[in-house]
């Protein structure tokens, strides 16, 4: 590939800080534990929304775990930022850190309605600095007024379900079946609303847990990717085999554990339309 394309996702938790700044009296909240405070902020979220969901404002959850899959070059890297001990600052800052020295096409699944949203108000809390990113004037290496993150018809940040969908949101689909339709693994074992009980529950150990799950996540996001590269006609079906093999021989070579059940689950078994 002759452009940077970075693969990203987040996981997040109640910000339960917030929470106890902004739900009943703080002197009381702050009695609370952790897990009751969050039972506290989706009691408020259910009332909000009249019963239809539990799930907390964006600006409300706190970021645990970035996962990243980096094709430069010839280069391939899956990982994800930081450490588990690393601050929610630090993950920030080092995600936008990313753009600002590769300026990438980023590559999300539901990363317009979700990812990106927690990561400029969480960015904006922090006062983590991402002036790249924000721009929409012209640059001297660029050209982002005419396509930069920010513009939603813009391919610097090219939201699979969204485009996939025709930006039509009775048209969205789950990541996990979609990738469980292409042959890929999908969901191993955890999804997005285990990672709170798994971080009440297990602590830092928990986080190592989620990164390794959220990990999982943007490689199938990434090879989604591939796919749409290739019905787009940005990939032969030659290049794209080479492609997927360039991602396997990797997670073989990182011989980790949650790579390596990534690797023996994914079994690619949908055909490819070849010329004739």
């Amino acid at each position: 590939m002759s452009m940077n394309v970075l693969v990203f996702d987040i996981e997040t938790i109640p910000d339960v800080a917030s929470g106890r700044q902004l739900y009943g009296n703080p002197t009381e909240m702050a009695k609370l534990s952790d897990e009751d405070v969050g039972r506290v902020m989706s009691h408020h979220r259910y009332q909000e929304t009249d019963g239809q969901s539990e799930m907390l404002r964006l600006h409300l959850q706190r970021v645990v775990a970035i996962s990243a899959v980096l094709r430069s070059g010839d280069h391939f890297k899956v990982w994800s930022l930081g450490e588990a001990e690393s601050s929610e600052q630090e993950l920030i800052h080092r995600f936008f850190e990313g753009l600002q020295r590769y300026k990438p096409v980023l590559v999300s699944w539901n990363g317009s309605g979700f990812d990106l949203p927690v990561l400029h108000y969480r960015a904006l809390l922090h006062g983590v600095q991402a002036p790249l990113y924000w721009t929409t004037d012209n640059v001297p290496d660029g050209h982002f007024r005419w396509n930069n993150y920010l513009n939603r018809y813009h391919e610097r940040h090219l939201d699979l379900m969204d485009v996939l969908s025709g930006y039509q949101g009775r048209a969205f689909a789950p990541l996990d079946q979609i990738a469980s339709l292409l042959g890929f693994p999908g969901k191993m074992g955890m999804s997005g609303q285990k990672v709170w009980d798994t971080y009440l529950e297990k602590g830092l150990q928990g986080v190592e847990e989620i990164r390794n799950y959220c990990e999982t996540d943007v490689l199938n996001t990434y090879l989604i990717f591939l796919r749409f590269e290739l019905i787009r006609g940005h990939l032969t079906p030659d290049s794209y085999t080479q492609e997927c093999q360039r991602v396997r021989e990797s997670l073989k070579a990182e011989q980790k554990p949650h790579l390596s059940e990534f690797l023996d689950a994914w079994k690619e078994q949908v055909p490819l339309m070849t010329d004739k």
